[in-house]
């Protein structure tokens, strides 16, 4: 069998085994075992919701018996109030919440599909979110790419007293996590499943043009000011950078690779 095909019976399983055991309403699948099964491949992970009937959210939280049934459990990690993190002795990871129905009422959270439902539980509207997930895009280029030169000004400042560690972080990890916000600003996108967590998740796809210049932005932790002037040189081309901002940066990124 296919992992992919492994996976949606597995959550298939996990249903069988939550009716068996009651107190549950509802399973969602979400993400590529959810709604969008058509980009589900060998590395994709079994992310669900569990939904219960009030006071039995402990049950499913507190014994993971409804799991290690279904198939024996190799690493298992409470990773937040509501669920957990989990490894199946198979290979399978898979990633959890358990909530009361009050709780999603006003929560915001992506589509889920339904995967098991309690034949006395009629309300399957849960699977959709009442209150949409912000979206981590801007619909300016001033803020986000202000804040990024000004991220790859402090970083190699940082990087020229030694703080390396930073430098990688301010330079090719907060002013790229700049520039992604509003990517959408600057190159069309390509409509491939956007996730409303992260502007980075598929990027390659989404943004072909801007991925072949990556891997110039992010050469790593000896390479700080070769990134930061691939970064600048971007900026400069799409954005009108600060004339003495400019000169400041390839000044001290001139410095730095001395």
């Amino acid at each position: 069998m296919l992992r992919t095909e492994r996976l949606l019976q597995r959550l298939d399983e996990i249903g069988k085994s939550l009716e068996s055991k009651g107190g549950a309403l509802l399973l969602l699948g979400v993400g590529s075992v959810g709604i969008e099964t058509i980009r589900l491949d060998d590395y994709s992970d079994l992310d669900f919701f569990v939904i219960v009937k009030h006071k039995q959210k402990s049950r499913y939280i507190d014994n993971l018996d409804w799991l290690e049934e279904v198939h024996p459990l190799a690493y298992s990690f409470k990773n937040t109030e509501n669920g957990y993190k989990i490894l199946f002795e198979d290979g399978i990871f898979g990633e959890y919440a358990v909530f009361e129905e009050s709780e999603l009422v006003n929560a915001s959270y992506t589509e889920g599909r339904v995967v098991w439902q309690n034949p006395s539980y009629n309300n399957t509207g849960l699977s959709k979110p009442s209150n949409p997930i912000p979206s981590p895009k801007k619909e300016s280029l001033d803020h986000p790419l202000n804040e990024a030169l000004t991220n790859l000004y402090v970083g190699l400042g940082r990087f020229a007293r030694g703080e390396r560690l930073s430098a990688v972080m301010f330079i090719q990890g907060y002013a790229v996590d700049r520039i992604l916000s509003v990517l959408h600003l600057i190159e069309q996108e390509v409509d491939y499943f956007p996730d409303p967590f992260g502007n980075e998740r598929r990027l390659e796809k989404r943004y072909p043009l801007f991925a072949e210049r990556i891997a110039d932005m992010i050469q790593g932790y000896d390479h700080v000011p070769e990134s930061t002037l691939h970064i600048l040189s971007f900026l400069e081309e799409v954005y009108p950078v600060n004339q003495k901002l400019s000169e400041e940066i390839r000044r001290l990124a001139k410095i730095s690779c001395r």
